[in-house]
């Protein structure tokens, strides 16, 4: 195997296990552990881990805390995208619930101007303003405790009124999802908590992300994998991911 075959693989398991030790990969590629910390050393100068004692893990990003109306003018061509993939997946006469999301946004946006009869149940403003426009869309907010800087409803009142109801299908927006822990996270602890109740209210429940925050964390763990039917992004993950994804029995669109 030539070195650059043996620094794809050894970045390959890091993307799937989330670790590599050096002792391991020494007896895996039958070379020295010199070899194995060279290799790493290699990986650590192009940025895409970090060396540990006795191995290495993947370098992994802090997403940053920003207010709603700092975020919806970043990556839109990719929001798009995912918000188009999510506007396929909705029929007539359903009954959805679309979480505080910059891309559930563009999501609404959609559907206002589209001829579909449905019924939205949301707990950000931004999302209820969008349906003014529209007579066919049933809009239903849920209240509660306002915050600013999401622009929407949280929080304990929030959520006795979202348990209420059970809708077709969920849209739920995130910071991070971390593969090898499978957790989801956000930044704000009633933000999070409120996601929690939209997901056990949802009988088809899709995390709407793009395709960099598989790699980005937040600091609240309000899911996991599991918990989470389909994820829809931008483009196809990596195979490392998608491996994961299939263990985990989410689907990706």
């Amino acid at each position: 195997m030539f070195a650059q075959e043996r620094l794809d693989t050894i970045l390959n398991i890091l993307n799937k296990e989330g670790k590599v030790v050096v002792k391991d990969l020494s007896s895996k590629f039958k070379v020295t552990e010199d070899c194995i910390r060279k290799d790493l050393k290699n990986l650590e100068n192009q940025n895409l881990i970090k060396r540990t004692y006795g191995g290495a893990v993947p370098i992994r990003e802090s997403a940053h805390n920003e207010k709603i109306e700092n975020r919806i003018n970043i990556n839109v061509e990719s929001k798009k995208i995912i918000a188009q993939k999510a506007f396929n997946l909705i029929n007539e006469n359903e009954t959805i619930f679309l979480d505080i999301s910059t891309t559930n946004i563009l999501l609404a946006d959609m559907l206002a101007k589209s001829n579909k009869k449905i019924t939205v149940i949301t707990n950000m403003i931004d999302i209820v303003k969008t349906f003014s426009i529209n007579n066919n869309i049933k809009v239903v907010c849920t209240g509660g405790t306002f915050s600013n800087e999401l622009d929407g409803f949280t929080g304990s009142m929030t959520i006795e009124n979202i348990l209420k109801y059970r809708v077709n299908k969920a849209f739920i927006g995130s910071c991070g999802v971390n593969i090898f822990d499978k957790s989801i996270t956000t930044f704000d602890v009633e933000d999070g908590n409120t996601k929690k109740s939209i997901i056990n209210i949802g009988n088809h429940v899709y995390l709407v992300m793009e395709n960099k925050k598989f790699y980005f964390d937040g600091v609240y763990n309000f899911a996991n994998l599991f918990n989470i039917n389909t994820i829809i992004t931008e483009n196809t993950p990596d195979e490392s991911i998608l491996e994961v994804l299939k263990e985990t029995n989410t689907k990706i669109l």
